[in-house]
């Protein structure tokens, strides 16, 4: 069965976890092999001086898993153009995403202009074709986050006991949740969402401010991806030392400063 496109409106109807506090609206939304949890050290940071909504992506944390889904980037926007439609946001608001959840947030942006005021990219796995790349290192730097991806598609019971390991000593509670359960969507979306994706293409057509935001350890970051994506001329860079992929509380702290900024306006300069 074809999957949904993003201006359809049959695409499911994804679960809000959280509407909270007042003010100028953040929506929020998560990465694969997760759900809102992702949030608990940022919701309560942004709540007293916004209104926070946080929302669990599709096939993943509560929201539904639809056996007809392929997991495409136009899926995901389409179930969160829905999911946002229905709450009747009347202003343009600022849209976080974390990991899987900056790629759907960076197509939305590209494909809703009018709906959002900025958008806040956090822990980017912004990937492209190695052969794209020039440099020789890139290429092979490049290549390896294909490889790995690859592997652990092939292997559920290896990539299921290991994120079983890893959740268990996760610093957020339940924050890294993969089962036979969400195991399609989690394929699917590793495939088709993030391997395949098109997010400097998507970057390119956005027409508010974006801020990225990115911890200095972060193991997921491919290096030539990332300074790609600091040359376009609408993107405000921000580097948090010592921290890596999980929102845990500095990268919090950091998200939560960079959205009680002003806009960058186009052509800002990077920073740390």
């Amino acid at each position: 069965m074809a999957g949904w496109r993003w201006w359809r409106r049959d695409a499911p109807l994804l679960s809000v976890t959280a509407d909270t506090g007042r003010g100028p609206v953040v929506v929020m939304i998560h990465g694969i092999a997760s759900s809102s949890v992702t949030f608990v050290h940022l919701v309560p940071l942004l709540e007293p001086e916004h209104r926070v909504i946080t929302i669990d992506i599709l096939g993943f944390g509560s929201s539904p898993n639809p056996p007809e889904s392929t997991y495409t980037l136009d899926e995901h926007v389409a179930a969160l153009d829905r999911t946002i439609r229905s709450l009747g946001l009347r202003a343009p608001f600022t849209l976080v995403g974390h990991s899987l959840g900056s790629l759907i947030a960076a197509r939305y942006a590209a494909t809703h202009r009018r709906q959002l005021e900025r958008l806040v990219l956090v822990s980017s796995p912004i990937y492209l074709p190695p052969a794209l790349l020039g440099d020789r290192f890139d290429r092979a730097s490049m290549g390896a986050y294909f490889t790995v991806y690859e592997f652990l598609r092939s292997n559920p019971v290896f990539t299921q006991r290991t994120a079983a390991a890893l959740a268990a000593v996760a610093p957020i509670k339940n924050v890294l949740e993969l089962t036979e359960t969400n195991w399609q969507p989690f394929m699917l979306s590793l495939q088709n969402a993030i391997e395949s994706q098109t997010t400097l293409a998507d970057l390119s057509r956005v027409r508010v401010p974006i801020d990225l935001v990115f911890g200095a350890l972060d193991p997921f970051l491919a290096p030539a991806g990332l300074a790609i994506v600091q040359q376009l001329r609408h993107v405000r860079a921000h580097r948090v030392s010592g921290v890596a992929h999980l929102m845990r509380p500095k990268l919090a702290r950091a998200v939560a400063e960079v959205i009680a900024l002003p806009p960058a306006p186009w052509g800002a300069s990077n920073g740390e």
